[in-house]
């Protein structure tokens, strides 16, 4: 048993630790229930009586050393840790938690849901436009207020280039290239030199639908927009149109939801109204059509 002791004690001595799991293994080799050292005062009980004095002596030294150096390998591995996370030069300043979605982001992924299973796909463009894109093709007048420096970031005049003040632009690149049937979604950031206020800003979020096929009615339009306004706001959700005018759509009309505050009887909400206006919508103008170079 004294060789036994003695082995013990040199493989305790030089016994290294890389990760948790030597640790553990060591745990589980000299100090567990089952382990090399209970295993021998198991077999102390066999051992002469004029030799218990001295194993005695050498298997309590032996438990105590496997204790003592269990201790210097643990907080020998805790510091090692804490100085790899410092030099390593990958890891992130702190230990950031992985956080929520942004409330634009989760409403950008509803809409573009809601219309993915109705046919429609995604296209997207640039956010510095030329004037072209943005007014032009659009059947904007040169005189109209759109234009003006009051409504409109323009980066150099001549030419014009602007932060694109709506995401119909979108709808002309993708109409130039003349592939038909055409049903898309245009979902971006668009920019407008206003106020900024609790209900507005100078950048803020738009998503543009386009629908160009044979036989596309008002009707199509309608039952769209009814299906969009039930799937965003609620399967009790009404709307009414209202006409309106924009240059690239004729007709045109402003959309109004029945208010899911009140449920349509008046709050402070929808001005005691019943109704909250979401969105503006009409059939492509002919002009638009002419100017992107689609003739149907």
């Amino acid at each position: 048993m004294l060789d036994k002791i003695n082995k013990l004690i040199a493989e305790i001595s030089g016994f290294s630790v890389l990760s948790p799991d030597d640790l553990e293994l060591f745990r589980l080799k000299f100090l567990s229930k089952k382990g090399y050292i209970s295993e021998l005062f198991d077999d102390f009980r066999n051992v002469a009586s004029d030799e218990k004095k001295e194993l005695g002596q050498k298997l309590n030294q032996l438990k105590q050393q496997a204790q003592e150096r269990y201790n210097y390998l643990k907080d020998s591995l805790i510091q090692t840790q804490k100085t790899s996370r410092i030099n390593d030069i990958t890891r992130p300043a702190y230990p950031w938690n992985l956080g929520s979605r942004h409330p634009i982001s989760i409403m950008r992924n509803d809409i573009i849901s809601i219309f993915e299973r109705i046919g429609f796909t995604v296209s997207e463009g640039p956010e510095i436009e030329d004037d072209d894109h943005v007014f032009t093709k659009l059947n904007f007048a040169p005189e109209h207020p759109a234009r003006d420096m009051q409504d409109t970031f323009y980066i150099s005049q001549d030419p014009a280039w602007l932060l694109r003040t709506h995401s119909s632009s979108v709808q002309i690149r993708e109409m130039e290239k003349g592939i038909l049937p055409l049903r898309i979604i245009c979902p971006g950031r668009v920019y407008r030199n206003e106020t900024i206020s609790a209900r507005a800003h100078c950048f803020f979020n738009q998503v543009e639908g386009l629908y160009i096929d044979e036989n596309v009615s008002f009707a199509d339009l309608r039952q769209t927009l009814l299906f969009f306004a039930r799937e965003m706001f609620g399967k009790k959700t009404e709307i009414r149109l209202r006409p309106s005018y924009f240059p690239f759509t004729e007709p045109s009309a402003e959309m109004d939801v029945s208010c899911t505050i009140c449920g349509g009887k008046g709050c402070n909400v929808c001005k005691y109204t019943g109704w909250l206006e979401v969105l503006g919508c009409g059939m492509v103008h002919p002009a638009v059509l002419e100017l992107s170079l689609i003739h149907i």
